[in-house]
């Protein structure tokens, strides 16, 4: 059996109950090494077997997996957030399904909620964004034209931006070609949940600025939107005067 499981944002104490567990009684390990917290190995019984997959390409991983599997072995594969954001867990699961091989996913906390947590802040202001646009910049790994940042920017919703840190300087340029003001709040949010986290904040306009001033090129996310602004209306499920099935609305 394999189990995908997902580590959380970044400490070690925020994985799961479930994934834990799955640590804890695993026989092979296959660690995101160069995103995953390696506290995490902690939880590893003495004689768990752990591979580092930021060393290996993805024939390596599924021949470790089905060497294990032919032991009769557990094996967790360890993804940093949630596998199913950028955790290039499909191509992983195709290969299993063609193996015979069965699995399971255990989701995790993904670093975009990790980054609110972080900013103390709420994607979804009444009246500011009720949207949550995912994204990245294109590298390595293309973007789909039709999901370029301007035309995503250009519904003005809350973007939260991975894999672009390195990019800032030209992500600023396609924001407000997108139709982003140079002076729309944003926000980075380097390893979020980690000892070591850290949280700039700034506008869309002075994004390269704040990267290069503190230091940050990668292993961050880029927030952008007025939900990190102080104007927001306030919401209709607390409002003393809407009533819903749970609570009558007070009379005027």
């Amino acid at each position: 059996m394999v189990d995908f499981v997902g580590a959380g944002c970044g400490a070690a104490d925020l994985i799961t109950l479930r994934g834990k567990r799955l640590l804890e009684e695993a026989d092979v390990i296959i660690y995101a090494g160069s995103l995953v917290n390696p506290q995490l190995l902690d939880y590893a019984k003495k004689d768990c077997k752990i591979y580092n997959s930021a060393l290996m390409h993805l024939d390596e991983v599924i021949n470790v997996m089905t060497e294990a599997e032919s032991r009769g072995l557990h094996t967790v594969r360890l993804h940093t957030g949630d596998p199913s954001v950028y955790g290039a867990v499909r191509e992983q699961m195709d290969r299993l399904d063609r193996l015979g091989i069965s699995y399971s996913v255990t989701p995790g906390v993904s670093s975009f909620c990790g980054a609110a947590a972080a900013l103390k802040a709420e994607y979804t202001l009444p009246a500011v964004s009720q949207t949550v646009i995912l994204t990245r910049m294109a590298g390595r790994t293309p973007v789909p034209e039709r999901e370029s940042i301007e035309s995503l920017a250009a519904h003005h919703a809350t973007m939260v931006i991975f894999l672009s840190a390195s990019m800032t300087e030209e992500l600023s340029q396609r924001l407000t070609e997108g139709g982003y003001s140079a002076g729309t709040p944003a926000a980075i949010v380097y390893k979020a949940t980690w000892e070591d986290e850290k949280v700039v904040r700034c506008t869309v306009g002075t994004l390269a600025e704040a990267a290069r001033a503190n230091g940050i090129s990668k292993t961050a996310l880029i927030t952008v939107g007025d939900f990190l602004g102080s104007d927001y209306e306030l919401s209709k499920l607390y409002d003393k005067n809407f009533g819903t099935e749970f609570r009558k609305a007070e009379a005027h």
